[in-house]
């Protein structure tokens, strides 16, 4: 077998990693660019219900960024010439995903900085494209990353911006706007309460029927096309019983189940993705000689070695506060018309009592 095509332990263990860090991106901040989509789709021009919709990612949207960062990094370190070449070819498509993540952080700062109509319906605005566009950005670049761009001898790609808006690229971007959108409107199911969750549950009825289709479409087009493994039909397969699934359990209205569905769908359609492209990281449409793989774009061994000796070390802190945040910003938020959710008043009054008690004893035990 050509050395090439042959990755040792620690290169295939570092595409996998990878493939996890992007994969769980899509599956936490996913959710967020479809909970900003929807501040359109189910704000109604209420201001107050927009800023809702908002409160639902407040606490965890910037804390699922990280995984961008650190997917990044990993290519950065274990794969530099993977790196490299990714940004002589995407460079302005990269360029204006990273502007409209910088618009979006200051989208979710400013937004409150002062009530004045024009000022918030600004930045709403500005919420919608910037959970929009990076879907969108997102799902081209990846489809032309497994496709495969034209790569020169010296590693460039020389496949044109416009190159990259072929029909496979355009389908997958429309894929990751519809897949993100209904996880985020699924995710307000679960996350909200009133005529606000009533909302979320009839438009995620609509969304998952095109997502379906579109979907299929892209899934069956790449594994028949340009996928380098039979064994990928697996996941593709999960991926769809898990699209169906959401549409039953919409229905029944198993919210937390539905949109654990549509996680496991993202997980299935990323392993699909990514295990398609292996033991290749960036396909040659032009040349296969020029083609990136795993064991050619590679970091040495001992690089590899001493990142796997980190990320044994500080995965496992990293993934215990993500559990640790959704596990403490897990109750569902009420608008100001909704009733507040069972319970979370009469915790809130409890905690209340209780403080006011304590400090009232340490104050008659102080005279």
């Amino acid at each position: 077998m050509d050395a090439m095509l042959d990755p040792t332990t620690l290169q295939t263990l570092w595409f996998a990693l990878i493939a996890f860090f992007f994969v769980g991106y899509f599956m936490l901040e996913g959710f967020d660019f479809g909970v900003q989509m929807n501040v359109l789709a189910l704000g109604r021009g209420d201001s107050e219900r927009r800023s809702t919709i908002i409160k639902t990612i407040a606490p965890v949207w910037d804390g699922n960024q990280v995984w961008l960062l650190v997917g990044g990094a990993s290519i950065f370190a274990a794969f530099p010439e993977w790196y490299a070449t990714l940004f002589s070819g995407f460079y302005l498509a990269l360029l204006l995903l990273l502007l409209v993540l910088i618009v979006r952080v200051c989208a979710f700062k400013y937004r409150a900085k002062h009530d004045t109509p024009t000022w918030t319906k600004t930045w709403d605005w500005i919420h919608i494209l910037s959970g929009f566009l990076p879907a969108l950005l997102w799902g081209v670049a990846f489809a032309n990353i497994v496709r495969g761009v034209a790569i020169d001898g010296n590693s460039w790609v020389t496949t044109s911006l416009l190159g990259l808006l072929n029909p496979f690229g355009l389908l997958g971007g429309i894929v990751f706007v519809l897949l993100f959108w209904l996880h985020g409107t699924l995710y307000l199911t679960v996350r909200t309460v009133g005529e606000l969750r009533e909302d979320a549950n009839r438009l995620a009825g609509i969304l998952i029927l095109p997502t379906i289709v579109a979907g299929a479409a892209f899934l069956i087009w790449y594994q028949l096309a340009y996928s380098h493994s039979a064994l990928t039909w697996v996941p593709l397969l999960i991926a769809a019983l898990a699209l169906v699934a959401v549409l039953v359990l919409n229905r029944m209205r198993r919210e937390g189940a539905a949109f654990t569905a549509s996680m496991v769908a993202i997980l299935g359609a990323g392993a699909t993705l990514f295990g398609g492209l292996f033991p290749y990281v960036l396909p040659a449409t032009n040349d296969a000689a020029n083609s990136l793989t795993v064991a050619g774009a590679s970091s040495s061994e001992h690089t590899l070695l001493v990142m796997t000796i980190a990320v044994v070390v500080f995965m496992p802190i990293v993934l215990a506060y993500e559990i640790w945040s959704f596990w403490v910003f897990r109750h569902r938020i009420a608008g100001p018309d909704d009733p507040q959710p069972p319970g979370l008043v009469e915790r809130a009054r409890g905690a209340y009592r209780e403080a006011f008690d304590q400090d009232g004893g340490r104050r008659h035990a102080e005279s």
